[in-house]
């Protein structure tokens, strides 16, 4: 069997927190962009596939360089959390790139981004009334 070889930033224990280890802002101080995503049922296919979505998405963050500051994937809840810079565009190229290796995988839309889409969409609602009457 291959060895990969992960990065790995700083120990941590396994009881700790994402929101504790995550950082928010990079070495100029700027705060950092984060998106999550749904790698269903990973923890319970067999080893050798975890492996190579491992491997899979070592070879998606390593195609960004530095641009990937932190990303932790829990098994437990088969999930994928990602930071990184600040780029126009960069979470979407992110996210194909993993959906291209790892095609199961489904992003998971922040807070933010969720009332967004509602307001977009209450906007749209108001102004299709505004038509019609």
């Amino acid at each position: 069997m291959k060895q990969q070889q992960l990065r790995h930033c700083q120990p941590i224990s396994p009881a700790e927190p994402l929101w504790q280890r995550v950082p928010t802002r990079d070495a100029d101080g700027r705060a950092l962009f984060d998106f999550m995503m749904l790698i269903p049922r990973l923890r319970s296919a067999p080893e050798q596939r975890r492996n190579e979505v491992l491997e899979a998405l070592q070879q998606v963050f390593d195609g960004f360089g530095d641009e990937v500051v932190f990303a932790d994937l829990n098994l437990k809840t088969n999930l994928l959390w990602v930071s990184h810079k600040p780029r126009k565009g960069a979470m979407l190229e992110l996210a194909e790139a993993v959906i291209a290796k790892v095609p199961e995988a489904v992003l998971i839309a922040n807070k933010a981004e969720a009332q967004m889409g509602a307001r977009r969409i209450g906007w749209k609602r108001r102004f299709a009334r505004k038509l019609l009457t």
